[in-house]
């Protein structure tokens, strides 16, 4: 339950719902596996697993919610390879040429018949409604994914409007004269991994990991020009993260001793481990968020 990446958005109305009338609404979408010819399926599922049945966990203010998401793996070689023998089939037959319209309709049903035989893979998506301080932040490292469970979610409520957090300053400048001139700002040390890229939109990419971010070669890459886009960071000895242009929190790890603090609560009592360890993330990440607005000159506008 503890989150990899933390993706944030910015709430820009109040949240009125309750955890009891939310979990109502969310069971509209309540998860359910896939039938034989779907190839996809979201829904939400208790976040605190086999631990409760309840859609919403609250604690501190904060909404923790889960949407499960099933598809299934159908390869595109396999899907190639059966349209070309059909198209073979049928210009060898019939000696005439299969045109575009002809050759989607047959890959449907491709996909269709194949799809009952095909494997699932099931993932769960972790977000938390931040009420007082107006964030949603969603455990994913894509935006793709991100959207998708706002996506379910706006369906279940209606209206939920949120948007990209805005700062002032640029992150990829302020996070390039960092590292170029030595400087990360208080609380925050360097990790060993960044990625570099040359301005423009076809400019390349250099990728350092396990790397000195002071040494040569980095600041070789930083003289001629590349401007920093992610950067490894570990913040107040609690948090390592790799941070993100857009804001994003990839790769998070906790500190073992913000995840031991714990320990005490007796195994048996899953629940009460499961809650007390959600307050804990929720607390460092909503904290973490705020100082890493702060870093870039606060929210924009």
């Amino acid at each position: 339950m503890w989150f990899k990446n933390a993706r944030a958005y910015r709430l820009t109305t109040s949240f009125d719902f309750d955890p009891e009338a939310l979990g109502a609404k969310l069971a509209q979408r309540a998860f359910t596996p896939c039938a034989k010819s779907q190839a996809l399926s979201m829904g939400f599922v208790p976040p605190l697993g086999a631990a409760s049945d309840m859609l919403v966990h609250a604690a501190g203010g904060r909404l923790l919610l889960c949407m499960k998401r099933e598809e299934k793996l159908l390869p595109a070689t396999v899907v190639r390879e059966q349209l070309a023998e059909k198209i073979a089939a049928i210009e060898a037959e019939e000696a005439r040429k299969v045109y575009r319209k002809e050759r989607l309709g047959m890959k449907d049903e491709i996909v269709q018949d194949c799809l009952p035989r095909a494997f699932s893979r099931s993932t769960l998506v972790f977000a938390y409604i931040d009420v007082k301080a107006h964030w949603i932040f969603i455990d994913a490292a894509s935006a793709a994914r991100a959207e998708e469970l706002l996506n379910v979610l706006r369906e279940c409520i209606g209206s939920f409007p949120v948007v990209l957090p805005q700062v002032n300053n640029a992150p990829a400048a302020s996070m390039t004269a960092w590292l170029a001139h030595r400087k990360l700002p208080e609380g925050f040390t360097a990790g060993d991994d960044c990625e570099l890229r040359e301005p423009g939109e076809d400019g390349g990419v250099v990728r350092c990991r396990g790397v000195d971010l002071y040494s040569e070669e980095v600041e070789t890459h930083l003289h001629a020009g590349r401007q920093v886009v992610r950067l490894g960071l570990t913040w107040d000895e609690r948090v390592s993260l790799l941070l993100a242009e857009d804001l994003c929190l990839k790769r998070l790890k906790f500190a073992e001793e913000l995840m031991k603090e714990n320990e005490d609560i007796p195994e048996a009592d899953h629940a009460a481990r499961l809650d007390a360890d959600f307050a804990l993330m929720s607390d460092a990440i909503t904290a973490l968020q705020d100082r890493v607005i702060a870093l870039f000159g606060g929210e924009a506008g």
